[in-house]
This record gives C-alpha cells, structure tokens and sequence, in this order.
C-alpha cells in the first residue's frame, strides 16, 4: 500500500490534537531541557572566549630585583624568548617601570613619594597563549637568579574555570534527566494515540497496510514534538544569552565574551538535531512496543 505525504501530515495532526495536552507537555519538557543543554554549551564557549580574551592583556609579571645585575636579566629574557606558552613579552627597565608604577599610584601620593627611578624593580610583562598556563610557566622563573616575584590574576582565572565547570555540571545533569523525561512523554503520548485507534488500526491490518504505513504517522509525531520543542529551546537559549550578558555587564565584576554568531549558530543546530532524535528515539521505542505488526 502506497504511503502518501497528505495521508501522513492529517493523520500526524490529528494524533497531535487528540492528545493535545500531552503533546504540549512533551514539547516544552524538550524545550526546556534542550535549552539547559545549549546554555551549557554556550557558556562553555563563552568562558573559553573570556580567556583568549585574557590572554590578550598582561596575564604574568616577571619582577627583577632592583640589583640584579644585566647578565640576570639577560637570562630571563632568553628563557622567556624559549618557553613556549609565552606570546609575547614587553620589558620596562628602571625608569619605564618607575613611570609606570607612578601612574598606577597616582592616586596615593604617599607611595609615589618612597619611590625612585633607582629602587624600582625592572618588570617584564608577558602574554600567555593560553592562561590556564599562566602558574605552570611562573614556576619556571620564581626561582631563576635576579628574579623578586612572579605575579599574575591566578585567583581570577580559577574562579572563572571553576565556576563554569560548576555550572556545565549541573546544567547538563539537568538537562540529562529532563531529556529522558520528554522520551517517557513522547513515548506515552504516542502510546495514548495508538491506543484511541486500536480499532482504525486493526481495519488497516486487515485490508493490507504495510508495518510503515501504519507507523509512520506516529513516528512523524514524535518527530514534530522534539522539532518544535527544539525551536523552542533555540528561542530560549537566544533569549538567555541577551539577559545573561545584560546582567553580567550590569552587575558582574567581569564579562564573560561574546560568543560569536557562528558558534550560536552551530549550537542552535546541535539543539535542532538533539530534540529531533529524542522525538524520533521517543516514538520509535513506542511504535516497537505498543504497535507490534
């Protein structure tokens, strides 16, 4: 028996509205789970942008002593040229660091005035190619002869990646569960449907219908509920993504980075194919055990 396109898209509709309650209920589960899913995403992205975004500014200071000698300097000069996680290196000798150092204090005329060109130690300022390097590359020149102290924003950088990982953690636990409920409500939604037709079916059987004839209409339901659910979600996730960076601008002490428009599009696309296999997954396991031909 031919299967026609018309035939399935009025008999899909029709199982969608005779279990209409359900059908919602499915659909925004997926919605809102898919949308935990791609806020996990984005923010992991989001958090991998802020720190190349860190990686552009001095992330590590190497301070010479006030009297180590050239050959010292020299020497950390040529370890920086030679590691590989450092970008870039800038060097402010006695008076570059004590000009510097008078613009950062100028506010606190009390230290300016302890200062000299003479007593100020020179400072090289270095980006890393990544930051999550920054305390594996300071523990190469903590120790090196002529070296004071090494600094860099260690507090800053761990508070970020741990409060991403955090973050993804619960989220995608989340959305883990919340996923495998809109399978069980696709699933019982599309049971609910065969059910209300058992009759219609078994008509079918008799007269000849093939095992796809009579399931695709179903399969297609399920289809359509982790469809739309998932455009669901990808509204949320857009909308999300406009108040987060609102409130971190407004409130946080950093912003996290944009994330770029490609990367929001790829994730609105893996949303879109996760929602529809958990329809297709949901209706496949119910025709297969609810609708045995």
């Amino acid at each position: 028996m031919p299967i026609s396109t018309g035939y399935v898209a009025r008999e899909t509709a029709s199982n969608l509205w005779r279990n209409r309650l359900m059908a919602v209920a499915a659909i925004l589960t997926v919605g809102i789970s898919l949308s935990l899913v791609g806020t996990a995403l984005l923010l992991r992205q989001s958090v991998n942008h802020a720190l190349v975004a860190l990686g552009d500014n001095v992330d590590m200071q190497i301070f010479m002593k006030a009297s180590a000698p050239p050959g010292d300097t020299n020497a950390v000069s040529t370890t920086l040229k030679q590691t590989a996680q450092v970008k870039r290196c800038s060097y402010l000798d006695h008076q570059q660091s004590y000009e510097h150092a008078r613009a950062l204090f100028a506010q606190h005329p009390e230290i300016v005035a302890v200062l000299t060109p003479k007593t100020t130690p020179p400072v090289f300022q270095c980006t890393l190619v990544h930051p999550k390097e920054t305390a594996v590359v300071a523990n190469i020149f903590k120790h090196q002869p002529g070296v004071y102290e090494v600094t860099y924003p260690a507090q800053s950088i761990r508070s970020l990646t741990t409060l991403s990982s955090v973050l993804q953690i619960v989220l995608f636990v989340l959305a883990v569960l919340l996923l495998l409920s809109a399978v069980v409500l696709i699933l019982m939604a599309i049971r609910m449907a065969i059910f209300a037709r058992r009759r219609e079916i078994a008509v079918m059987r008799l007269v000849g219908a093939t095992a796809w004839f009579i399931r695709l209409p179903f399969m297609m339901e399920g289809l359509v509920q982790g469809l739309v659910g998932a455009i669901v979600a990808g509204g949320i996730i857009l909308l999300g993504d406009l108040g987060i960076r609102a409130l971190l601008h407004r409130f946080a002490e950093f912003q996290l980075a944009n994330v770029p428009n490609h990367d929001l599009i790829v994730n609105e696309i893996l949303v879109v194919l996760i929602g529809v296999l958990i329809g297709v997954a949901g209706s496949a396991v119910a025709v297969r055990r609810f609708l045995r031909t």
